[in-house]
This record gives C-alpha cells, sequence and structure tokens, in this order.
C-alpha cells in the first residue's frame, strides 16, 4: 500500500469524482482509477461505487477513509518535520538551454522557499557536455536528453518534448509546414550535428529521404533564435525554445510536427542513489515537482508527460 494511493482515495471521496481528483492532484485520470483499483484489490473489497450523482464510498471505504486521512496527516507531518531539520550543502544542477529558459527559475524559486540552507549552483550547457560532467562528477543532476554516456547514473525519463516549425511571423511559407516531407524547401537554421537534438531531426528526415535546406549551423540558442528572429530561416524546436523570446506570439509563428519519431526524450539522470547527499536527493524530488507543475498549469507546453508523480 503506498500514500499515493491513499492520496488519489483520499481525494477522489472527498471530490466525488475521480476525472476531479485527477484534475486537483495534477495526474491523469487513468492513473487515479488504476491506483484506487490496486488499492481495493489488495484489500480484497470495493472501496467506491458510482451513483447518479457522482462517485461515493462504499461501507467499507468509509470506514477505510477515515484512516487513511489519519495515515496521510501522519505522513505530512513526518515530511515536514524533515524539512525543517535544514538540509543544507551546495548541489550541482544541469539544464540545456531550452529547459533552463522554463525551469531553472522555478526550480531555483523552489528550493529557496523549500530547502534555504541548500545552494543550487545551475551549469547551462548542451546536453552532450552535461552528460560528461555527470560523468565527471562535476554535477549531482542533469536534466539530458540522451543517456548513452551514463556511468553508474539514476535515469528517469520524464517527460517527451514534441518539435515544431518556428518562424518570424511574416515569413513564408503560409500556414508553416506540419510534416518532415515539407521541410525540404524552407531555409533552416539548427544546431550543429553533434547537438543532441539535431540527432533527433536527421534521423527523422533520413527515414523519409529528405534532405533539409540547412542554411547555418549554430549551437548558441540565444543566436539561432535571433537568426529566427530576424528571418534568416526557420528552425525545428521544441516548444520550450519559445520561453526566453518576449512577445513570441506577436513576433514568432510556429506549427506543430505530426510526423512519428518527432519528439525529445527528457531524462531525469543523477549520480547513483549510494552518492547522492541528502540535500542531493531533495533537490532531485524538487525538481520532478517543479517539472510536473509546469506541465499541468501549462507553462510548459508541447509535452506529454512520461513519470511526473511525486515518489
Amino acid at each position: 500500500m503506498e500514500l499515493r494511493q491513499l492520496r488519489y482515495f483520499v481525494r477522489t471521496v472527498e471530490l466525488g469524482s475521480i476525472s476531479q481528483a485527477a484534475l486537483d492532484l495534477g495526474v491523469a485520470q487513468s492513473a487515479v482509477s488504476l491506483q484506487i483499483q490496486k488499492l481495493e484489490s489488495e484489500l480484497s473489497t470495493r472501496l467506491l461505487q458510482r451513483n447518479p450523482g457522482g462517485i461515493e464510498p462504499t461501507e467499507a471505504g468509509l470506514a477505510f477513509m477515515a484512516h487513511a486521512q489519519l495515515s496521510l496527516r501522519h505522513a505530512d507531518e513526518a515530511a515536514s518535520a524533515a524539512q525543517h531539520s535544514r538540509l543544507s550543502g551546495v548541489v550541482s544542477v544541469g539544464l540545456a538551454p531550452t529547459t533552463a529558459g522554463l525551469l531553472g527559475l522555478p526550480l531555483m524559486q523552489a528550493m529557496r522557499t523549500q530547502y534555504p540552507d541548500i545552494r543550487i549552483r545551475l551549469v547551462e550547457a548542451m546536453s552532450g557536455h552535461l552528460g560528461q560532467m555527470l560523468n565527471g562528477r562535476e554535477l549531482d543532476i542533469a536534466v539530458l536528453f540522451d543517456g548513452h554516456q551514463a556511468r553508474r547514473w539514476s535515469i528517469e525519463p520524464m517527460l517527451d518534448e514534441r518539435l515544431f516549425v518556428i518562424a518570424r511571423a511574416d515569413a513564408s511559407p503560409t500556414p508553416l509546414p506540419t510534416r518532415l516531407g515539407a521541410l525540404a524547401d524552407l531555409p533552416l537554421v539548427l544546431p550543429t550535428p553533434r547537438h543532441g537534438l539535431r540527432r533527433v531531426i536527421d534521423t527523422a528526415l533520413n527515414a523519409l529521404g529528405v534532405a533539409p535546406n540547412v542554411v547555418a549551423e549554430v549551437d548558441s540558442l540565444y543566436v539561432l533564435m535571433d537568426m529566427v528572429n530576424h528571418g534568416i530561416g526557420a528552425s525545428v524546436q521544441p516548444w520550450a525554445a519559445l520561453a526566453r523570446q518576449p512577445d513570441a506570439a506577436a513576433r514568432l509563428r510556429w506549427s506543430e510536427l505530426e510526423d512519428e519519431g518527432t519528439a525529445r526524450r527528457n531524462l531525469l539522470c543523477s549520480l547513483s542513489e549510494d552518492e547522492l547527499s541528502p540535500a542531493a536527493l531533495a533537490t532531485r524530488t524538487t525538481l520532478r515537482h517543479t517539472v510536473s507543475q509546469l506541465v499541468s498549469n501549462g507553462h510548459w507546453r508541447g509535452v506529454t508527460p512520461l513519470h511526473l508523480e511525486s515518489r
């Protein structure tokens, strides 16, 4: 029996709806249903029943509810006691430029609120370089797009970022293509081939036999997006690339690519469990929760969550 199951059950009873509970908890409805089913299976009894007014607890559910609420209260008190023990230390976190534009500030704010004595050292660099730093034990945690370099890492898939064609608002063609096959004649500004995103794009284009019209290769996201803003070419990027673009809706336009294989997986990578300090473990949990909040409140768009539930 898991605290997550108790939390899902209690919130469902309180709101009288699985869908409303899922929305309130920031998880998929199917996840709430599955965990409640597992709970009922473990207890070998029915806890909830449907009626015209929504979801209601059975007699067994009512009896279970009081104890579940008490258990959750005790768990919250235990967590609060642990948090107030004032964890301290320095934790190094690595983020790629697109990720840092969305996650960097919210993560720092969350850490200052929850763990004011933990100092975060934030490194922004390309995913491949961050992987090398993680192997060199220069980082504790990083959000990466490829785990092939892993040397005793803990790796957790977080989400898939869908890709978008991004161009200046007055650039042609109109509308922007939604298929890779239509990119052949579109001037593109892309990262260099050593960049993980470029490898995703090239692999998808090669599968279709499409040769892109690359007019420039730039590994600086700032410079690349500046070139797009000046109409030098369009680019293929995750939605997060727009995070640092003021007035993006007025100056840029974008269209989501619909082809299979046009997504970039984000991995939450860290040193192995036995190498992480308590401060680093707390930071990893906070990072995961911050990402979940950004996705659920719509601040991180164009993504498919994978494993964002709190653990």
